[in-house]
């Protein structure tokens, strides 16, 4: 079970965007390469930490965690168990150590003054529609995605301008003394790299437009607006860098007879008097199949009936919601003489007078149990 990003950074779910930038590098500098030269344990907890600020620095993907947990962010990959790499960790929040390392990550190891930055390439954005039917269980779905990819022969050579060091350092006379400066390389970008060969139909990065097939693992109980990453599926970067990631929208297509409501589920059953008088089994549709349901003589319209565990499966684990039946007695519009005359005749009979029992719950008795 994966831990609580609260807890890798050791704060409270109430803390301050600030409080969880100053605490990330607080851990970020404790377990940094350079201060733990070959302890993987340390580099384990630098990337645990950073995957927890990547998402609680986040206002959108912090709301979505404190939610739905971890599984906010499942369905085909994402940080999940040290995903990110130490290029993904500088190249996002390289600026967050300040001066403490000589300048963030570069070039050949850590430090280092500076040096050529990791690209990573720019994330693709899709938007899946779901079933009722889909989210109750699961689905996994193949996805037909159009993104950039390295075309095969493309090399790359040492950038001339800068020397592969992705940084450029200019020296200035002024009244002060001697000042140093340094800026990006403005030839390669940063990269310490330039294109040198390419095939003619690449873009200028050495970048192909192509089409492929996205495996995305859907878990159950996802809700509508709920974002998935795909990691590494968005485009590819020049040189070596990171391929961008594949962001996926979860849109929840109506239900012709359902209505969702969180984990529960309702479903409108209109019966006749006769029905509600005799009572009646009808058949019902859930999101799991049909299954038929008893009413018992003289049950009431508004009464709810409840089919536990016939709803939504949480997607933070803690079960499954219920289906909770709303039925209605369907009073006809129109009634031919013989009908007439026989309620004409049953108005006053003492059967057909309202006389509610102590068992009988009123309206906002309903909607209050129905919300408990």
């Amino acid at each position: 079970m994966k831990e609580d990003y609260y807890e890798i950074l050791g704060i409270s779910k109430n803390a301050t965007t600030a409080e969880i930038k100053k605490a990330y590098r607080k851990k970020a500098i404790q377990y940094h390469p350079d201060k733990n030269p070959g302890d993987d344990e340390a580099e384990v907890m630098f990337k645990k930490s950073a995957e927890a600020y990547e998402v609680l620095s986040d206002p959108n993907k912090r709301s979505r965690y404190d939610q739905f947990g971890h599984q906010a962010f499942e369905g085909g990959g994402g940080f999940g168990g040290g995903g990110m790499n130490m290029d993904d960790i500088f190249s996002q929040f390289g600026d967050i150590f300040g001066g403490a390392f000589g300048g963030g990550f570069g070039g050949g190891g850590f430090g280092g003054g500076g040096g050529r930055r990791t690209v990573k390439g720019s994330n693709l954005r899709i938007r899946v529609q779901l079933t009722l039917e889909e989210i109750a269980t699961g689905v996994e779905k193949k996805i037909k995605v159009k993104r950039k990819k390295l075309a095969q022969g493309t090399t790359y050579k040492t950038c001339p301008t800068c020397n592969g060091q992705g940084q450029v350092t200019r020296i200035q006379n002024t009244i002060l003394g001697r000042m140093q400066t340094s800026a990006p390389c403005n030839a390669c970008g940063g990269l310490g790299q330039i294109v040198d060969s390419k095939p003619a139909n690449a873009d200028a990065d050495g970048m192909l437009a192509t089409e492929e097939t996205v495996s995305i693992k859907i878990p159950a109980g996802v809700v509508d607006g709920m974002q998935l990453k795909v990691s590494g599926k968005g485009n590819d970067a020049p040189g070596n860098g990171v391929p961008g990631d594949l962001l996926v929208a979860i849109e929840e297509k109506p239900h012709p007879s359902l209505q969702r409501e969180g984990d529960n589920l309702h479903f409108d059953l209109y019966i006749s008097f006769s029905d509600a008088a005799l009572g009646t089994s009808k058949e019902i549709e859930t999101v799991t199949g049909k299954v038929r349901i008893k009413v018992e003589a003289g049950t009431q319209s508004g009464k709810i009936l409840r089919l536990r565990s016939k709803g939504i499966p949480s997607i933070n684990g803690y079960g499954t919601g219920d289906l909770l039946v709303h039925v209605n007695v369907w009073t006809p519009k129109s009634l031919s003489k013989e009908q007439r005359e026989f309620f004409e005749k049953m108005a006053n009979d003492q059967h057909f007078e309202p006389n509610p029992e102590k068992e009988d719950k009123s309206f906002f008795e309903k909607v209050k149990d129905m919300f408990s």
